[in-house]
């Protein structure tokens, strides 16, 4: 699905599994990337693989579920640009025209975990999952007022910062109290050590959030927690 405007191509949802007509919530998952490339975004990245199973493991598990993943114009932030915000919020609108009134979660990993987090105040959006996310410290909190924020970080990732995360969580939660952030102890950045656990996470936060299932306790816990302890809540290795 892409649009068009002359001179400029534009970002695609892919959807994940059968279209359904009639969703119940629509998922748009939003891969990493670089902080400066005007390289397209194409598929044979690692970094969209690293994020399709996650999507898949979505639909699996609601199947009334729309699942998309993004493709961004530009491999990069670029900056000011920030290209892949504007990626993400340019396919929300879309998903918005195509099934109005139907709630929306984000999912990111890196720096797509950064352009969910920032794209979470459009219409629609009721909750946020960033995986790793890549903040500076100069990322807003109010467009979370309202959201739910799930954030998750190994805490062996040398790509993108742990405490940056942590720091970003302590200030989401005066906007919010429906904070929870996750250590995933002995992983990194590609999330490949405890795949099952991070998945476990994602899908317990999605479907609780979207009441396919009941709210997870241990999510629930940690965003009833007072910051920031509830902010370092470690991940335990019990696969749901």
């Amino acid at each position: 699905m892409t649009g068009h405007v002359p001179g400029r191509a534009l970002p695609r949802l892919e959807p994940v599994g059968r279209r359904r007509p009639d969703p119940a919530a629509l998922v748009l998952v939003a891969h990493g990337g670089r902080a400066g490339s005007r390289e397209s975004g194409e598929r044979r990245r690692l970094t969209y693989w690293r994020m399709l199973p996650f999507a898949k493991d979505l639909r699996r598990a609601g199947p009334e579920l729309g699942v998309f993943m993004l493709r961004y114009r530009h491999r990069g932030w670029n900056g000011a640009d920030r290209d892949a915000q504007r990626d993400v919020e340019a396919m929300l609108g879309e998903l918005r025209r195509r099934h109005p009134g139907v709630p929306i979660v984000l999912l990111g990993h890196s720096m797509g975990g950064r352009a969910v987090l920032r794209a979470a105040g459009a219409d629609g959006v009721v909750a946020v999952c960033a995986l790793a996310p890549w903040l500076d410290g100069s990322d807003p909190v109010a467009q979370l007022a309202g959201r739910s924020v799930l954030i998750a970080h190994g805490d062996r990732d040398r790509w993108t910062d742990p405490r940056q995360s942590l720091a970003y969580a302590v200030r989401a939660k005066a906007v919010t109290d429906r904070v929870a952030r996750f250590e995933v102890l002995g992983d990194g950045h590609s999330m490949l050590r405890r795949s099952g656990d991070w998945a476990s996470l994602v899908r317990r936060f999605v479907l609780g959030e979207i009441e396919i299932e009941p709210p997870d306790p241990d999510i629930t816990n940690a965003m009833r927690r007072p910051a920031p302890a509830g902010l370092t809540t470690v991940l335990t290795g019990a696969v749901r």
